[in-house]
């Protein structure tokens, strides 16, 4: 990772700290954690007993070549290299936009999380590590891993605390080609039976505001919007009008601001038990194992369904969603997908 970069990261995270203290100056008073408090003082490697996962990642870089940490070393560079590049104006950034950077103090860990990229999982992997839950991931329900206030957001600290663990914790985030990831978002939360709750949310709005003449068992359920129909509501100008688009398609690096966050580890889906292995060895948890994924939910699979949603799509709206997404394909490396007719 080398001395420069060390200071980049102390820098961008001073950085951060000042500009969160300006704007929260102006804000309404808050409950904010503390570092350590009285009962726990804070993860055990602070006291100096074992090196914390960013020194392990830091010695990794530093000893013999590593074909892993060599992989996460260049996909660090190109995100930096392609921040420079295509990021000239940059907002400052908000509480509420940390919202997604989760923590675990005990282990020195920043986990921003992207739905539909394995995030369930990682957020029983985070439970397991935190001992309130049990050792084994896959026994943690999957409602009890979402539910609100389980895993402390970085959103939750002051600007202090918000630098100090910038500074001293390992950043990571997993992310997934951007098409695959807004077709499984598709197919989960909109055609599949269990998706009712955003059915009602989202599809009503959608089958109401883009279907000529919408059933009213559709204007009712919204348990029958087409992937055409999908794609239509998010190139309308009027949906990012009305507020930020869901997190399940939302945009990576609307997320997790890679360009203002620096992440030390840049996990994929495609490569997902080998970088979820890779974080886990870091965190020194050798008993842990990250859950595989259930039986036709794996990458290939994924870009099989993808190809075949977005078949039936004109070109003119694949070259408009194409530029939408454009960033994530970009800071991530993604290739635009061979099924796409973009020109």
């Amino acid at each position: 990772m080398g001395r420069r970069c060390w200071r980049r990261r102390a820098l961008a995270a001073a950085c951060l700290g000042a500009a969160l203290l300006l704007l929260l100056l102006g804000a309404a008073p808050r409950a904010l954690r503390t570092v350590f408090d009285n009962r726990g003082m804070g993860s055990s490697w602070l006291g100096g007993r074992r090196r914390s996962p960013l020194q392990m990642l830091y010695d990794l870089d530093q000893g013999p070549s590593s074909a892993l940490a060599e992989v996460h070393r260049q996909r660090r560079d190109l995100l930096r290299r392609t921040c420079s590049r295509h990021t000239r104006r940059q907002h400052l950034l908000q509480p509420e936009d940390l919202r997604h950077v989760l923590v675990d103090d005990a282990h020195g860990l920043l986990y921003c999380y992207v739905p539909k990229v394995a995030c369930t999982n990682w957020k029983r992997v985070l439970l397991a590590l935190s001992g309130r839950a049990p050792s084994d991931p896959l026994a943690i329900p999957a409602h009890e891993a979402h539910a609100p206030g389980r895993l402390p957001s970085l959103a939750d600290f002051s600007p202090a605390e918000v630098n100090r663990r910038l500074r001293a914790y390992l950043t990571f985030l997993f992310v997934r080609e951007p098409f695959e990831r807004l077709a499984s978002a598709y197919r989960n939360k909109l055609q599949q039976p269990w998706g009712a709750d955003f059915q009602r949310r989202f599809g009503t709005s959608i089958v109401r505001r883009l279907r000529p003449r919408p059933g009213p068992d559709a204007l009712t359920r919204g348990h029958d919007v087409r992937f055409a129909e999908f794609l239509a509501y998010l190139l309308d100008p009027r949906t990012r009008r009305d507020g930020p688009f869901n997190e399940h398609w939302e945009r990576a690096h609307a997320l997790c601001h890679p360009c203002r966050l620096r992440y030390d580890v840049v996990g994929k889906f495609e490569t997902l038990a080998e970088d979820a292995a890779f974080v886990l060895s870091l965190v020194g948890a050798p008993g842990l194992r990250f859950p595989e994924p259930r039986p036709g939910a794996g990458a290939a699979a994924a870009r099989g369904r993808a190809a075949r949603l977005f078949r039936d799509i004109s070109p003119f709206y694949q070259r408009r969603l194409f530029g939408l997404y454009k960033m994530d394909f970009l800071l991530f490396n993604y290739s635009a997908p061979s099924y796409l007719r973009l020109r």
